[in-house]
């Protein structure tokens, strides 16, 4: 039997997602769940070196996905149209609501490279301090680490879900020496899976490594393809600051048209973004005749 090779070509629609042997589903024992989070890591850890992936729109992508499912376990009805609507048209002084504060958190861990004062930046109710003790859990596995960390957190402060999860997160990523947080834990883990403990709560976070990388892989290849379509048109737009914004598109999961301050004006900014609609290389997110939103 042969298998998909481990290496990453360089053609852009050769971007592989991951093997069915390792997303199907069918680990029965620990060790082969652990083999297969291992397995999935080590492709997406491909994944994430690649220069043409938009890494940074990428992990924004990730982390409104890690969002929308804490906003679900906490009960609330927003979904990720909901807290992107929230953040796009936040002003200086306006309270974001919980979720919108949820969404704010992950937007702010994955924006920077890890380190305490970004975590803190993200979680500013916690103190440095206590992050870095709770980071502190020694040289351990990258799942194992997560786990260690996410149990520490939630048994200190039950009620600290989110951040025990952005924690979690960023002890996974350190381990395994990625600069950025990518958000794989909070949306592979069920609601019940936070309150186990030991090695059930281990196992749980394996699965959830095995169901987001796959996932996450998928959105990569996507992203990759979009910016290259986006790439390939921008000489094409002669409005003045058109390089400015473009970067933005690439940068950011959605974009209103009033955060294309380089334009000329609100009008030529939403000329400009109806522009890449008609291109084919931006989508409209909302489905509103106003107030709407863009998209790579």
């Amino acid at each position: 039997m042969t298998y998909q090779p481990a290496t990453i070509s360089n053609g852009l629609t050769n971007l592989p997602h991951l093997p069915d042997w390792v997303t199907s589903g069918r680990a029965e024992t620990p060790e082969t769940v652990a083999f297969l989070s291992g397995a999935a890591l080590s492709h997406l850890h491909l994944v994430v070196a690649r220069q043409d992936v938009p890494q940074s729109l990428f992990r924004e992508r990730l982390a409104l996905r890690a969002a929308d499912a804490c906003v679900t376990r906490l009960g609330r009805p927003e979904r990720a149209g909901d807290l992107r609507d929230t953040v796009a048209f936040l002003q200086p002084g306006d309270n974001p609501g919980p979720a919108g504060e949820v969404y704010l958190s992950w937007r702010r861990a994955v924006e920077r490279p890890i380190s305490v004062g970004a975590l803190h930046r993200a979680l500013p109710s916690l103190a440095p301090e206590q992050i870095a003790e709770w980071l502190d859990v020694g040289q351990r596995s990258p799942v194992t680490r997560s786990a260690a960390v996410l149990k520490t957190v939630l048994a200190e402060c039950p009620r600290e879900e989110g951040s025990a999860l952005i924690l979690a997160e960023a002890a996974l990523a350190q381990a395994l020496g990625w600069k950025h947080m990518v958000p794989l834990l909070a949306a592979g883990l069920k609601r019940g899976d936070l309150r186990k403990r030991g090695d059930d709560l281990r196992q749980a976070c394996h699965r959830a490594v095995i169901v987001s990388a796959g996932e996450a892989t998928r959105t990569a290849a996507d992203l990759a393809r979009r910016a290259s379509q986006l790439h390939a048109v921008a000489p094409k737009l002669r409005a003045k600051g058109a390089g400015e914004a473009v970067a933005l598109f690439l940068n950011r999961d959605a974009v209103a048209p009033s955060a294309l301050t380089s334009l000329a004006s609100d009008r030529a900014a939403r000329r400009f973004c109806d522009r890449l609609v008609e291109l084919g290389v931006a989508r409209e997110l909302t489905g509103r005749d106003t107030f709407r939103i863009y998209g790579v």
